[in-house]
């Protein structure tokens, strides 16, 4: 059996501290936009919560760049890690970082063959609903003409557009708000049709294996019939054997009967 490389070891063993540091990062990021009023202190922790995130999962890339074979061929393919890691030095806004982990924690995550579709899809939804409704509420928030002023109304916004509902009630007023409309609306139909392949398999593979078990179902009436034809067949030879004394005949002796009765002695 083929040894596990340096590079998968690290992803195994590091799969557990990155999310729990993943969900670290989505308190840290919650914290100052539902409690504004908190503490300075308390916005400052959280801030350093969220580069210490981004530093670690910047550093995990880092490792697994190191331990790859073939260095290059690592860049071209993880080039979503590399951006994520890239993109918070460009522009240190929050929502950036929000981005970033996001990406990396999704790359991560389909790292792991256990992670079954349904629950990734269904950990897709929530995450996506949760960080929607905070980064609209961080940007909508202050808005002069801005109609989202408080987290109930950042969730109800984010339900209404993953599901392109779209009543209208509330809706972003800045650039950036509709920018992340936009990235909502085509999350929600990409996860919506993921769901709908998802099920759709499902019932095809219902319904083959139901067709493959009527096919051996079928099969075993035919052998059955066979060995019921063929028992038929020998109960028919052996009755007509007994009917004629328990001796065939044969065809070219059609007086032995005869010849047997008049050979025996008279009682």
């Amino acid at each position: 059996m083929k040894e596990p490389s340096r590079q998968a070891l690290w992803e195994s063993r590091t799969q557990t501290p990155l999310l729990v540091l993943a969900l670290a990062f989505a308190v840290a990021y919650a914290v100052p936009i539902v409690a504004p009023d908190a503490t300075a202190d308390v916005h400052r922790a959280c801030t350093h919560v969220e580069w210490l995130v981004w530093g670690a999962f910047a550093l995990d890339y880092l490792v697994r760049l190191g331990l790859s074979a073939h260095r290059l061929h690592f860049v071209r393919t993880h080039w979503l890690d590399l951006a994520a890691v890239v993109l918070p030095l460009v522009q240190p806004l929050r929502l950036l970082r929000l981005v970033a982990t996001l990406m990396l924690v999704g790359r991560r995550a389909r790292m792991a063959p256990q992670i079954r579709l349904t629950t990734y899809v269904a950990g897709a939804v929530v995450g996506l609903l949760m960080f929607g409704s905070l980064a609209v509420l961080s940007v909508e928030r202050d808005a002069p003409d801005g109609n989202i002023k408080n987290l109930g109304d950042a969730v109800w916004w984010s339900f209404t557009t993953m599901t392109t509902v779209g009543y209208g009630d509330h809706s972003p007023t800045t650039g950036l708000g509709r920018v992340l409309a936009v990235g909502l609306m085509l999350s929600g139909i990409a996860l919506l049709g993921v769901v709908t392949a998802n099920i759709a398999a499902w019932f095809i593979s219902r319904f083959e294996r139901d067709d493959q078990v009527e096919r051996l179902q079928l099969a075993a009436l035919r052998e059955l019939r066979e060995e019921v034809l063929a028992l038929r067949g020998e109960v028919a030879r052996l009755g007509g054997a007994a009917a004629t004394g328990g001796v065939a005949v044969s065809p070219d002796q059609p007086n032995a009967p005869a010849q047997r009765e008049a050979t025996s002695p008279t009682p």
